[in-house]
Order: structure tokens, then sequence, then C-alpha cells
């Protein structure tokens, strides 16, 4: 079975973009931001996405859902404000800064559960790792930027939920995938 691409068209990407620039820059003016609901249907369907800030190429926030709670434009929208001031990671973004972040969406295919890590394409799958009460996730970007290969993704995924990085060999983990359109 082949993960769900999002489907999204050049005019769905753009008002996504606009969306999170419009709430990045209401909320650095104490305005309220956008409110309108979008006519793509694509844009109302519920759909997990990440909201990632860099700024000069250096992560300055990324928050986002797993899977999918709210439809797309609403979960752009909070995330867009959640990686902009509340990624417990990074100091609230400034005004001063805001001109040089640059903004990248990962819009989520729905999450599949594996049983062979050799099903994982580095590049292509993002990686949920579950042992309750533990989780890690890391988006299939992630792998790439680092250079990493299948094992050193999952040993990473693994860290990242707070657990040695051989979990993913361990009875009781749990392995999801997904794939993500970037842009």
């Amino acid at each position: 079975m082949m993960e769900r691409e999002a489907g999204l068209s050049p005019a769905d990407k753009q008002y996504l973009h606009d969306q999170v620039r419009a709430v990045i820059e209401a909320r650095l003016r104490g305005e309220k931001g956008p409110d309108d609901i979008p006519a793509s249907p694509v844009l109302k369907e519920k759909r997990g996405a990440f909201v990632t800030l860099k700024k000069h190429g250096e992560l300055r926030g990324c928050i986002g859902y797993i899977e999918a709670y709210k439809p797309l434009y609403l979960t752009i929208r909070e995330m867009a404000r959640a990686a902009a001031f509340n990624d417990p990671r990074f100091p609230p973004l400034t005004a001063e800064e805001w001109p040089a972040v640059e903004v990248e969406i990962s819009v989520l295919s729905p999450l599949r559960e594996i049983d062979d890590p050799e099903l994982i394409e580095v590049g292509r799958h993002g990686i949920l790792l579950r042992n309750d009460p533990y989780s890690g996730v890391l988006l299939p970007q992630v792998a790439v930027e680092y250079g990493w290969n299948r094992e050193e993704f999952l040993e990473h995924t693994c860290m990242k939920a707070g657990l040695a990085g051989d979990c993913w060999r361990r009875p009781g983990t749990r392995i999801f995938i997904f794939s993500a359109e970037i842009f």
C-alpha cells in the first residue's frame, strides 16, 4: 500500500504559505490573524502537518501534528503560531528576526504501521516510533539533511523519543511511516 500524496495544487501551497506569514505577522503586530475559510476542498481535509522556521539556514522553530486532528488550513495556522512563539527549544520569534526567517511546510500522509524496518525509504518516509509511554518523530527531510542511512534514522528517532538508540529492535516498539509533501 502506497502512502497517499497530499494532492496540493500550486494555489493550495501558496495559500498555506500566505497563511503562515499572515498568522505570524498578525501576532507580531498584536492583531488577530486570518479567519477566512478557503475554497479548496483539499485544504479542508483533516491532515497532519508541520511548520518549520529556519533563520539563516538554522532551525528556528518546528511544530506540527503527526496525525490529522483538524482541517489542514486550521492546522497550518495553529502550527505557524506554535513554531514561531511556542517551540520550547527557542525564545518567541521577534519582529526583528522575522525578515530573515524562511518557512517550510510539510503536509503528511496518514500513518502506516510496519513490521519490517527494511520498508523505510530514506528521503521518502518519516518515522514515528512508539514504545509507551515514549514516542519520537522525525520528518523525511531530516535523514537527508544529515546524510543518515536507514539504521541511523531509526536510531535518531529512538533518541528523539528519549530511548536508547536501538529501541527500534526491541519488542514493544511500534514503527509507523509516513510521507510528506514539503514546500
